[in-house]
């Protein structure tokens, strides 16, 4: 479902859901410093965690992604460095982040044996 290969950034800081095209346009190239239209796909979260928007350009223009959990939260990855506003990650870790699974930062270095 996700391309392979396409950049995914998850905002670690909430935003108000109710933000539309414009206004998580101006995050993306505010906060992660990317154009919008770069084909990225951009994850924001809702305070409360139950709800999550994807915004993401296929070419033709912006797209939205919008879900909302019935029941629980999503399990917002960690940064790993302190402060930080955005988490880059690969197609596997926000399929799990969509199916609900808890999700780690990446860690940096060798994977251990």
């Amino acid at each position: 479902m996700i391309p392979h290969g396409v950049e995914i950034f998850v905002g670690l800081e909430p935003i108000d859901l109710r933000w539309g095209f414009e206004r998580l346009s101006g995050l993306v190239e505010t906060r992660l410093e990317r154009p919008a239209r770069s084909g990225a796909l951009c994850v924001f979260f809702g305070r409360r965690r139950t709800a999550l928007k994807v915004l993401f350009y296929d070419g033709t223009g912006l797209c939205l992604f919008y879900k909302r959990l019935d029941t629980g939260c999503f399990q917002v990855p960690q940064g790993l460095e302190e402060g930080a506003t955005h988490l880059v990650v690969e197609e596997h870790v926000l399929e799990e982040l969509l199916d609900r699974l808890r999700v780690e930062a990446p860690r940096r270095g060798p994977r251990p044996h």
